[in-house]
């Protein structure tokens, strides 16, 4: 009776439950994070290691872009296709020993058909070696402070030793989606791919989500039999980017639904507030020994918050740490931070800042020029 009694009070006390309670996905883990801020919107067993399969070329790609960011690779630089990346096996486009492809065609093969040997051939292009590319690989989890991320090959295939977590997948992807040129890859559904002998592959996205869902333009599939089906996936609606990873579903389609039921819930629960645009100019700074005294300092990316749907946007208050820098300084580089404070002093959003032009290194007759207007100034 007692017992009785004591259930029928547990019915009777209100419980609140959120659309996030409800979503029943059938992952083994899985996360979503707003890309922009980094907050995590629901999350489920997201740092548990498990095997990550072909979404492992999320890192792969990281590097590449790296590469292609800074100017030391190029879109159209060729690729010679090597033994070794042409004997890859599970997904793979069948690459020829010694055909010629460039940067950017092996790039659409990872990022569409996720090819094993596309990607081999491209850690060989970038790091010289397979192995050399591994150690970056790692190196680079360990910058980001991924602490549930080992990888021994660029591939995806299954290795005890080779794993992630929800978390850190979707903290690679957010990294990756901060070179905009790779969205150019992974939101395209189908192209052909020319071979050397005049033949056409037929490239085809595995994430079918690019096509079905309203909003998602990438980014990474997986599957092997240890790792079940895997899927890091991103989408954007009304300034609002969110990544969304599961990992060990059952089947194709468990996967699907479960990142619509993210996604849906991301969209349908949360807006997204445009502080400052990307480029806007926040101030001006001193340049030491630049042929500019000053320049202007801007925004990398957008400063938003992200909100509840029914939420107010906050009076905002800035706080810039960019020390005087000295020249030759290039747009682009990172030279400090601009943290963005609500009306309660919380730290909302914190955004990388540059320059908004390229300032070179002042010469003689520079130094010369800007003394001679100084004397003049106090005749």
């Amino acid at each position: 009776m007692k017992k009785i009694l004591f259930l029928v009070i547990l019915l009777l006390i209100p419980i609140k439950l959120t659309w996030a309670d409800t979503l029943n996905l059938k992952a083994k883990s899985a996360i979503l994070m707003d890309q922009n801020t980094g907050q995590i919107l629901y999350k489920q067993n997201e740092n548990e290691r498990r095997p990550m399969a072909s979404m492992t070329k999320i890192m792969s790609l990281l590097l590449i872009m790296e590469k292609i960011d800074d100017g030391s690779l190029k879109y159209d630089d060729e690729v010679i296709i090597s033994d070794v990346a042409s004997s890859m096996g599970g997904s793979q486009i069948f690459l020829q020993t010694g055909d010629k492809y460039t940067v950017k065609e092996l790039l659409k093969a990872v990022s569409m058909a996720s090819a094993n040997d596309a990607v081999t051939a491209l850690a060989e292009k970038t790091y010289g070696s397979k192995e050399n590319f591994i150690d970056a690989m790692n190196k680079k989890a360990k910058e980001l402070g991924l602490k549930n991320t080992n990888f021994t090959n660029v591939h995806g295939l299954d290795d005890d030793n080779h794993y992630s977590s929800a978390y850190d997948m979707a903290i690679m992807a957010r990294e990756l989606l901060k070179h905009e040129d790779i969205i150019n890859f992974t939101s395209v559904y189908e192209e052909y791919l020319k071979r050397p002998d005049g033949s056409q592959i037929w490239l085809v996205n595995t994430n079918k989500l690019v096509r079905f869902y309203e909003g998602v333009d990438g980014l990474k599939t997986g599957y092997t039999s240890s790792a079940g089906y895997c899927l890091t996936s991103t989408a954007k609606k009304n300034n609002l980017r969110l990544i969304g990873v599961v990992m060990g579903e059952e089947s194709i389609e468990d996967r699907s639904q479960d990142t619509v039921k993210l996604l849906n819930y991301g969209f349908n629960s949360y807006k997204v507030n445009l502080i400052k645009s990307k480029n806007d100019t926040i101030g001006r700074i001193k340049i030491e020994g630049g042929k500019k005294d000053y320049v202007d300092v801007i925004l990398k990316e957008d400063a938003t918050q992200l909100l509840k749907a029914d939420e107010k946007p906050s009076k905002y208050q800035y706080e810039m740490s960019a020390n005087s820098i000295k020249a030759p300084v290039k747009k682009g580089s990172i030279i400090g931070t601009i943290k963005i404070f609500d009306d309660k002093n919380k730290l909302i959003n914190e955004v990388d800042v540059t320059v908004k032009e390229n300032v070179e290194k002042a010469n003689i007759l520079d130094f010369f020029l800007k003394n001679l207007r100084l004397a003049l100034s106090f005749n």
